[in-house]
């Protein structure tokens, strides 16, 4: 079963809505293109159990690890791990430790995910937090929108480190050879925004990234972009995350009870679609880590976990947290020069 060309990933079964099912489901779509190694980890008899029936009886590069329990949403995540450290998304982050997988992937708690990856890999040198970032509008696919809520409380310092790790996503995962920075403000003018955007725009201009200045929220709809970067807090991260998601939702559902036909389903759907990538891609990397952790939207389905997999297999075979180490080295050698 083991090929020392495969990624060993390792996938937290009872973590999100539809999990273990749609988790099982997607694993084995990622692993049938025989690229990726996975590891279930979870309730060992039910998911042997649903393993062999959606299997088959075909052979793929998938088993199980056994664990005991699931961190909810809603739950304190650290007090939750000393609870218990036996829960799914911890035995995932456990294996990575251990040097049995390469990566880890969850659609459960966040917070758990962050706990986790954080305890069990640590983060890159000079990296305080980490962050959650990507491209979250299927209008604009290029743009890397960094910290999405990982972070609601933010010095300037931290989303400088952001700002090199989202250039590292974008050169790694969307082929970006010069990742143009932008902080996301109330104004394009320097001096627009609050004291905390003031005071990350005198450091970003002085970073050695190629930092272009302010956008504005209407900016962030451009294809192309003005800047395949943008920066901003976890607390305004998460709340243009959200916003996104449900303008897709609501225009979708005007549109199908107007329209109302095969088509207008249609229509709603891809609407609904570029409005909510996070759900239908599965998820991104925890940036700052010192390892690859792959946190995925709750809601997720088979096709997106199968993504979020992939993605996961992506990191590890481009390097990404060589790539983040390199570029806030940049910055750090910048910074105090």
């Amino acid at each position: 079963m083991t090929s020392p060309s495969r990624v060993r990933i390792a996938v937290d079964a009872m973590g999100g809505d539809h999990g273990p099912g749609e988790v099982v489901a997607g694993a084995l779509e990622a692993a049938r293109s025989g690229e990726v190694e996975v590891l279930l980890v979870g309730e060992e008899e039910p998911l042997k159990a649903d393993l062999t029936k959606r299997a088959g009886g075909r052979q793929v590069p998938v088993a199980v690890v056994p664990s005991q329990g699931v961190i909810r949403e809603g739950e304190s995540p650290v007090q939750a791990l000393r609870q218990n450290p036996r829960a799914s998304v911890a035995v995932a982050g456990g294996l990575v430790k251990a040097g049995k997988a390469s990566a880890f992937v969850t659609m459960g708690s966040t917070g758990a995910a962050v706990a986790v990856a954080t305890f069990t890999m640590g983060t890159i040198e000079g990296v305080e937090r980490a962050s959650l970032g990507g491209p979250i509008i299927g209008l604009a696919p290029r743009t890397v929108i960094v910290d999405l809520g990982s972070n609601v409380d933010t010095r300037p310092q931290q989303m400088l480190q952001f700002a090199a790790m989202g250039a590292a996503f974008a050169r790694v995962l969307l082929n970006v050879l010069q990742p143009r920075i932008a902080l996301l403000s109330v104004g394009a003018e320097e001096g627009k925004g609050n004291r905390q955007a003031k005071e990350a725009y005198a450091l970003f201009k002085s970073s050695g990234l190629e930092f272009i200045g302010n956008v504005e929220g209407h900016d962030l709809l451009l294809d192309p972009p003005k800047a395949e970067v943008v920066v901003c807090d976890g607390f305004v991260g998460n709340v243009l995350l959200k916003v996104f998601e449900g303008v897709g939702a609501a225009t979708a559902a005007f549109l199908e009870r107007r329209l109302g036909s095969v088509d207008g389903k249609a229509l709603a759907q891809e609407v609904y679609d570029l409005y909510n990538v996070t759900e239908r891609y599965g998820g991104g990397p925890l940036l700052g880590i010192n390892g690859v952790a792959i946190v995925g939207h709750g809601r997720a389905r088979a096709p997106a976990i199968a993504e979020a997999i992939r993605t996961a297999q992506r990191c590890v075979q481009m390097r990404l947290v060589d790539r983040m180490r390199e570029e806030l080295g940049r910055v750090k050698t910048s910074t105090s020069a």
